[in-house]
């Protein structure tokens, strides 16, 4: 016989659950021994330090720019432009996908030109939108939300398409209407691949915000990661990197956070 897998058991006889650390120091350690192994390689001068620092100047420069107000104002900027494509760009993608969903003809009309859009680069759009929206914080945010705008879209109409046949037909036969379809069964069937799509799209915008501030713009995480780099402060750059890891991070977190709440039937089943 092949060995069991041994569980911890509640009196109850439910698994016991995992507490909180056991999430969180897997890829600490993971990042600690990275980084000690990316200082020793820094230290025996297998990486020139002036294209790859080490560790420890980074969290140096990481340090002393939490006490410039140019950092936060950059920080701010964004995230500003991040959170408001994202935004924008989820509330449009559900609502056109919603609509694409439900009716067939409009799936047939639109879903190729929003895929055509889709496969356009976003870095030859963005001359263009600094063109029409200017070098503010518009077209950054555009170019957030249209870079967001097809994950979500696409877990919207399949999320919808996934939903049980049988149950369309049992409410249909029930009197129900499309809308009531649609809050009763469809919605909450299709939440899980949705949420799905919402995680990415959160990475997507902040990945959208940083390509529009270096194709051009005055003030961002983008435009210091450039001036740090045109000043040969590669640290500086590098701890730019790993604060838009951090706060990308913690992005992140609170849609899944919500994600956890919304679709919380997902977690106790």
């Amino acid at each position: 016989m092949p060995p069991t897998r041994k569980t911890t058991v509640t009196k109850a006889g439910r698994p016991a659950r995992r507490g909180p650390w056991a999430k969180v120091w897997p890829p600490v350690l993971v990042i600690v021994v990275f980084l000690l192994l990316w200082e020793l390689a820094c230290r025996a001068g297998l990486v020139n330090e002036i294209i790859v620092p080490p560790p420890s100047d980074v969290a140096v420069s990481f340090v002393s720019m939490l006490d410039k107000a140019y950092f936060w104002e950059a920080t701010w900027v964004t995230m500003a432009e991040t959170i408001a494509g994202f935004l924008i760009g989820v509330v449009l993608a559900w609502a056109i996908g919603t609509a694409l969903g439900m009716y067939d003809w409009a799936k047939t009309a639109f879903y190729p030109i929003v895929v055509g859009f889709q496969i356009t680069p976003r870095v030859a759009l963005a001359p263009l939108f600094l063109t029409w929206f200017g070098f503010g914080l518009t077209s950054k945010v555009v170019m957030a939300a249209t870079i967001c705008f097809f994950p979500v879209l696409l877990n919207v109409m399949v999320g919808m398409d996934t939903v049980d046949r049988n149950a369309r037909t049992l409410m249909r036969s029930l009197g129900a209407s499309r809308w009531e379809e649609y809050r009763k069964l469809v919605l909450p069937s299709s939440l899980p691949l949705i949420f799905a799509g919402i995680k990415n799209a959160i990475t997507l915008a902040l990945i959208g915000a940083i390509v529009a501030e270096f194709v051009g713009a005055s003030r961002g995480m983008g435009v210091l990661i450039k001036s740090l780099n045109f000043q040969l402060d590669v640290a500086g750059g590098f701890a730019v990197i790993v604060a838009l890891m951090i706060f990308g991070l913690i992005l992140y977190w609170i849609v899944e956070y919500i994600d956890s709440k919304v679709v919380f039937w997902r977690s106790h089943s």
